[in-house]
């Protein structure tokens, strides 16, 4: 199992924007790829080939309201692009939380493969 701490990424309401008409990554989240990437490398996480367990705890930069499903794209393509995992659809079980705010904002994600025992629990949910 991986566990990572990582900044708070950007919403997937900022994901792209526009230029010359055409859609681009935004730069927020070209850096925030860059920095998960430099945090990956230097942890040694080698990449998952299975299925995959994910489990995210989003501690958000404020009081704002925000919707936890808005960081799930941007961080599970940042850990793809970075090398945690060849494929986002080796997802298989996804869970995230949103707990209280910490100044900055973080999360801390825990990636495992899925064994035999997880895939049957799921048809029992």
């Amino acid at each position: 199992m991986n566990r990572l701490e990582l900044p708070w990424p950007p919403s997937v309401n900022h994901y792209f924007s526009v230029i010359r008409g055409r859609p681009v990554l935004s730069k927020d989240v070209r850096v925030f790829r860059q920095m998960v990437r430099r945090i990956l490398r230097s942890a040694g996480v080698k990449p998952f080939f299975g299925p995959l367990v994910v489990r995210i705890d989003a501690f958000p930069p404020d009081r704002r309201r925000r919707d936890l499903d808005n960081i799930l794209k941007p961080l599970l393509d940042a850990l793809e692009h970075g090398g945690a995992f060849c494929d986002d659809s080796q997802i298989v079980d996804l869970r995230a939380r949103k707990l209280e705010h910490t100044a900055g904002g973080k999360v801390i994600v825990r990636i495992q493969e899925m064994v035999e025992q997880d895939a049957k629990s799921l048809d029992r949910v």
